[in-house]
């Protein structure tokens, strides 16, 4: 163990040696006289440490970036940047970018992070990279980005050194572990790092090929482990029989043992159901009227040993506005629309801006959660599904309530719960604001209203021996304050059987942050299976083998990736080298039988041994 602490300790000191003794990011960048300039370009910052009075506009977005905007944020915003998942991140030490991250990201004590939508997004995914030196101009609001020469090696070295690390924790953790493959990959990288510091003229094509073989390393340095979870979110974009079979077979090939297909989604369902049909909704959603897609994916997959879990976006049902759609479930039923308090008395349903201007259910309507469970018990009754996996088990994001009037964006403001509320604590929760001290109450009633649903699911699946998780936010005072959502709860009182966290991230080091929070505040007894967003989010093949490493080392019962539509090639081979492919075992001989030549035969090969020579000889004079 105390080598192990000594191996991390050097890794870290190299890791950020360079980045920590790099000047401030807000001076002036000078090249080094034996440094090559690879590129170099600006973008112009809309926002430094944003809130809600500089960003009014765009105060509803998580972590306040709107649009298409560029946000630098530096430890005086607070610990992390609270961002969304649909902007890409630059974690940056000093001056120099040590990371890549998605959202959410832990901004360094002595540096900063450089968050992009939209049009910024596309100028960091173009310009930025590990390695990258910056410089930001607070007086112009410019960001500078220097890709040179020594971003490359720094880049490559930084691999190098991590792959080394996690090589050594496995040789001293697991016995019998053969690391003779990843040292060849390793040496290669290290080859490859020599000629890149010899020849300034070739150092990104050298160092590219360094970071190719330490990414070989680090795929084949994690081993397969065995009884893990090993699963994937599916979107059922598929429509006939024979691409789902496709799908499944490239699945069991790869190695994935679970699939999480997304059943009830939109308010519609891929399967024919009695239970929508007998309220007017949507029998079946739209595409799948030819054949029962539920009824073919569960088939199909059993018959390859790959377990399904239904995907059941429980209070979300799509950003489609109802007005569009008589057969949408709150254009039947208006009073199941969900509402903020700015919104309260405009007798329509609110749509969530920082949710794809998706709308919600009122999880405190008992109607709502009636509904929802007979679908639930149609479902596993008639399909028999392996497991149910809850997303949207939630109310919609709301403001932290840090900020002055985010009780305006806070959600639930219905007739039947303000009604119910009064009823309890003689006060419309309307003209309560997040600084009285009955919010708390307030905050109480809704976070109970989720948590009574999933208890009565924990009912349904428990006495039809299915497994039921949970989609949830990892960062438990955010799901408290902004999504009403308590896990925890549902964790220590034994309603559910695991949790699937969603990491919004690249960054393992983020990831693994988030994974220890939940595992912190969860019972021992609810398995932890980590949704991996990396392949969403395009990132690098490492950081996807990097965060599996990251869970491995916390001994969490598995991992999902999102999704299948974003789960190509350059992720599948990564784990096929290892981690998702049980090792080979080593070909037993045959006992040999008895087949010792006679005399006569033996002298019989010698003379032909020696014609063949004689022929070789004669061939190549």
């Amino acid at each position: 163990m105390k080598k192990l602490v000594l191996l991390l300790t050097i890794l870290n000191l190299f890791l950020f040696s360079l980045a920590a003794n790099a000047q401030s990011a807000f001076t002036p960048y000078t090249l080094k006289s034996n440094e090559v300039l690879m590129n170099k370009d600006s973008y112009q910052i809309d926002l430094l440490d944003p809130t809600t009075a500089t960003n009014k506009r765009n105060s509803h977005f998580p972590g306040f970036r709107g649009a298409n905007q560029m946000a630098v944020y530096t430890k005086n915003f607070g610990i992390r940047t609270n961002t969304n998942e649909f902007g890409t991140e630059a974690i940056v030490v000093g001056n120099i970018v040590t990371e890549i991250s998605g959202a959410d990201s832990l901004i360094p004590e002595n540096g900063l992070v450089i968050s992009g939508h939209g049009r910024a997004k596309a100028w960091m995914n173009k310009n930025i990279t590990i390695g990258t030196k910056i410089y930001i101009d607070k007086k112009t609001k410019t960001i500078t980005a220097y890709t040179t020469s020594d971003s490359y090696i720094y880049s490559a070295q930084s691999q190098i050194k991590e792959v080394k690390y996690i090589v050594n924790k496995y040789i001293q953790s697991h016995s019998g572990y053969n690391a003779d493959r990843t040292q060849e990959y390793i040496q290669e990288a290290e080859k490859y790092i020599d000629k890149a510091m010899k020849s300034r003229l070739y150092v990104k094509r050298y160092s590219e090929l360094a970071i190719d073989s330490a990414n070989k390393a680090l795929a084949s340095a994690i081993p397969y482990k065995k009884g893990e979870l090993r699963g994937v979110w599916i979107r059922p974009s598929f429509k006939t029989q024979e691409d789902i079979c496709k799908v499944l077979d490239s699945l069991a090939q790869t190695g994935i043992n679970t699939i999480f297909i997304e059943t009830y989604y939109h308010g519609m369902t891929i399967f024919p159901s009695t239970t929508m049909e007998s309220r007017g909704f949507h029998k079946v959603y739209p595409g799948y009227e030819n054949f029962d897609a539920l009824d073919f994916w569960i088939h199909e997959a059993h018959k390859r040993n790959i377990k399904v879990y239904i995907w059941f976006q429980t209070f979300y049902i799509g950003a489609g506005n109802p007005a569009n759609n008589p057969k949408n479930i709150v254009s039947i039923n208006p009073s199941w629309a969900n509402v903020t308090k700015r919104d309260y008395n405009l007798n329509k349903p609110t749509p969530s801006i920082a949710e794809h201007n998706g709308y919600f259910l009122d999880p405190a309507n008992p109607e709502v959660q009636t509904f929802l469970l007979e679908l639930l018990c149609e479902i596993i009754q008639k399909y028999k599904p392996d497991g149910i996996n809850l997303d949207y088990i939630r109310y919609p994001q709301a403001i932290d309530p840090k900020y002055s009037g985010s009780d305006m964006s806070s959600w639930g403001y219905t007739n039947f719960a303000r009604k119910e509320y009064k009823s309890i604590y003689g006060v419309d929760p309307v003209e309560l604001t997040q600084f009285e001290p009955l919010w708390e109450s307030w905050c109480e009633y809704r976070r109970g209203k989720v948590t009574d649903f999933v208890r009565r699911t924990s009912r349904i699946c428990r006495s039809n021996n299915v497994d039921l998780t949970a989609v949830i936010f990892p960062n438990r005072q955010a799901a408290l304050d902004m999504k009403q959502q308590d896990w925890k709860r549902w964790s220590i009182n034994n309603y559910i059987d695991g949790f699937t966290p969603i990491f919004l991230t690249c960054d393992p080091v983020t990831a693994s942050g988030l994974m220890k929070e939940i595992l912190n505040n969860k019972a021992p007894d609810t398995k932890l299976y980590a949704g991996l967003f990396v392949t969403f989010m395009n990132g690098a093949e490492s950081d996807l083998i990097k965060q599996i490493n990251e869970l491995r080392s916390l001994s969490l019962d598995g991992f999902s990736i999102f999704d299948y539509a974003h789960f190509g090639e350059k992720y599948i081979q990564p784990l096929m080298m290892s981690i998702c492919s049980t090792p080979k075992q080593p070909e037993t001989k045959a006992k040999p039988r008895n087949n010792r030549l006679t005399n006569k035969q033996q002298k019989e090969q010698e003379k032909k041994a020696k014609k063949a020579k004689k022929y070789e000889r004669r061939k190549f004079r």
